[in-house]
């Protein structure tokens, strides 16, 4: 279909244009408010800049395409194929993603506040401090996906999938982080204040300089995790595995650290209350102790 076409037949009030090629088509700063493209070849298409409020693309083909700056709240986009398309500084504001695959796209500075990603696939997406407050990302594959500065706060991530994926300076205050995964993966500077991490797997993760003041890591496995200067001011560390965990200068003060495994873990100028640092130092002796045995 030619773009004219569609024009024409949209000013005379039609408003239905499942399964049309647009391939290749510049649709760029057009306003097509609760436009129907359902199953649409837009492969590579223009649409930077377009006012898409409410609109249908479900199962719509965007590959390649351009969405820079669209502005699309509560649209339809469930089975969509955005595989290594643009979407830098777009609108897309409860807008439902479900299943969609997004693999190496570009959604950064996006806005998706409270949109559903549920089981979307973000392989290996750039998301640089794209905004997902209260979005729905429940078995999302983010595996190498970028969030670098991404703002979490609020969002669901039960059972997504997180391998190599860089949340460096991402914030996650107050997130549910239970019993998840995140071995290995980069939360530099992350803000974690207030989150719940009981049970979760964290062996060799980078917190380093990270905020995790009040964050709950009750039971937590943190072998070989990198919290140099991290801020865990009243965190609950109760039974948590720090064996090999390196903590040289990270703030512990009210701390609580009951049960907590101290084993070859680095505590050089780290602060904490006299009270911690004498129970850790106990449970150190104990570990030494028992070494020699």
């Amino acid at each position: 279909m030619e773009v004219s076409e569609l024009l024409r037949r949209y000013e005379w009030g039609d408003r239905d244009f499942s399964g049309v090629n647009l391939s290749n088509a510049d649709l760029s700063n057009l306003t097509l408010v609760d436009i129907n493209l359902e199953n649409a070849n837009l492969t590579g298409a223009n649409l930077g800049r377009s006012f898409l409020m409410k609109a249908n693309l479900k199962g719509a083909y965007l590959n390649w395409s351009n969405f820079q700056f669209v502005k699309l709240t509560e649209g339809n986009l469930a089975d969509t194929d955005f595989t290594k398309a643009h979407l830098n500084g777009a609108f897309l504001v409860k807008s439902d993603f479900t299943r969609s695959r997004l693999s190496g796209a570009d959604l950064s500075h996006a806005n998706l506040r409270g949109a559903i990603l549920e089981r979307a696939n973000l392989c290996g997406a750039k998301m640089l401090s794209a905004n997902l407050r209260g979005a729905n990302l429940q078995g999302a594959n983010l595996n190498w996906a970028n969030l670098q500065g991404a703002r979490l706060s609020g969002a669901t991530l039960h059972n997504a999938f997180l391998s190599e994926t860089n949340l460096a300076e991402a914030f996650l205050n107050g997130v549910d982080l239970r019993g998840i995964d995140l071995s290995g993966i980069n939360l530099s500077a992350a803000k974690l204040s207030g989150a719940n991490m009981e049970g979760a797997t964290l062996s060799f993760t980078n917190f380093r300089e990270a905020h995790l003041q009040g964050t709950n890591l009750a039971g937590a496995n943190l072998t070989g995790a990198n919290l140099e200067a991290a801020f865990l001011h009243g965190a609950n560390l109760q039974w948590t595995n720090l064996s090999r965990a390196n903590l040289t200068r990270s703030y512990l003060m009210n701390a609580r650290v009951l049960g907590v495994k101290l084993e070859e873990t680095q505590l050089s100028e780290a602060v904490f209350s006299d009270i911690t640092r004498r129970y850790l130092t106990l449970a150190q002796d104990e570990v030494s102790q028992l070494q020699l045995r």
